[in-house]
């Protein structure tokens, strides 16, 4: 949802600009963007990290197609920027966390690193924050915790987008799971995924292209099943799965699991009680759940165990030759590959045109090729 319309729009960007850029210049847009909005540059510095590792990952949906999103709620002043998080309530192995309305990868950074403490105490450490916002990729907090040799796991409620297997109104969010695995040499295993059948930001993407969405993802305002995406993004999402027929109703747990992690477990708003994620005259008051478990406190070899199962499953006989058996992480990985090898990530013109145009409103230099 473009929340600063009326403003961009004032402004035409020029034809014929780039759609490849280097990473650190993604990174210096970014920040630039938030501070001009009165984000303090450290905690602007963690939201561009995160962005940035979206992007590169493949993830596009939650990179810089999301900056609007963070900007629109600094304007607003519906979210506070310079909010340090507290802890609430602890024990040696876990702990409550109010992230005081800050941005939510503040947060979650926060969160996760106080996961990973107490694992490396205990052998688990489980945390869960309410009062936080949009926090962006949950694989990101699980592979910080992976590159330290743990097994780490995020996840987050989200406004309703999602309705239950048989219903026709939104109930749940597309509240995502994260697992990372720490294999060998780096080589983990990180499972990043809505309990949606999509994330919300696909939708926003096609209608961002102009292009339509797969039959099977979504219902218009109605109930209706509907492969248009402007009447998507104004609809509902079909939980993992989708109908009954095809174990929507496993999706539609699965996004139970992640609200009673997070919502449930913090006493705060849950299902449909979180704001609509179009609203931006109240807070968001998301709330997450971030675990670490050190598996040197279980069984030795772990990374081995780890990594033979995943070869395994990598030199199976594809069905399709050109299309090989891959295992969680590995599309990520080699698209990390791909940037590399052209030097940059690669984005959709019409992107870089709304890009250029928050630029301009913001009042900071647009992004450059050199």
């Amino acid at each position: 949802m473009d929340f600063l319309a009326e403003e961009k729009n004032k402004y035409s960007p020029p034809a014929g600009l780039a759609t490849k850029y280097r990473q650190e210049e993604v990174h210096r847009f970014i920040v630039d963007c938030m501070t001009s909005v009165a984000t303090p540059t450290l905690q602007a510095r963690a939201l561009a990290d995160l962005l940035v590792a979206a992007d590169l990952r493949g993830h596009f949906t939650h990179g810089l197609n999301r900056l609007e999103m963070y900007v629109n709620d600094m304007v607003k002043k519906v979210c506070a920027g310079d909010a340090t998080p507290v802890i609430i309530k602890e024990s040696v192995s876990t702990a409550l966390v109010d992230g005081k309305n800050g941005l939510g990868p503040v947060v979650g950074n926060f969160c996760m690193d106080l996961a990973i403490e107490k694992a490396k105490q205990t052998g688990v450490g489980w945390v869960c924050a309410k009062g936080s916002n949009h926090y962006g990729i949950a694989g990101w907090y699980a592979i910080s915790a992976s590159k330290q040799g743990l097994l780490g796991m995020s996840f987050t409620n989200t406004s309703s987008l999602v309705v239950p297997t048989r219903g026709k109104q939104a109930l749940l969010g597309t509240n995502p799971i994260a697992l990372a695995a720490p294999g060998e040499k780096g080589d983990d295993f990180v499972l990043d995924m809505a309990t949606s059948v999509v994330s919300g930001g696909k939708v926003e993407v096609a209608c961002m292209k102009g292009e339509g969405v797969p039959a099977g993802w979504a219902l218009d305002r109605d109930g209706a099943p509907t492969t248009d995406a402007e009447r998507a993004l104004d609809g509902f999402l079909l939980p993992l799965g989708g109908v009954e027929t095809h174990s929507g109703y496993k999706g539609f747990g699965l996004g139970m699991m992640v609200e009673i992690f997070c919502g449930i477990l913090t006493g705060a708003p849950y299902g449909s009680n979180i704001r609509d994620w179009t609203r931006t005259d109240q807070p968001a008051d998301l709330s997450q759940c971030f675990v670490a478990i050190d598996p040197s406190f279980f069984a030795p070899g772990f990374e081995g165990r780890m990594t033979d199962l995943m070869n395994h499953c990598r030199n199976m006989e594809p069905e399709t030759p050109q299309k090989p058996v891959l295992v969680a992480g590995d599309p990520e990985r080699l698209h990390l590959r791909k940037v590399e090898q052209e030097g940059g990530i690669t984005y959709h013109i019409n992107q870089i045109n709304n890009l250029w145009k928050l630029a301009k409103y913001l009042g900071v230099t647009p992004l450059q090729t050199n």
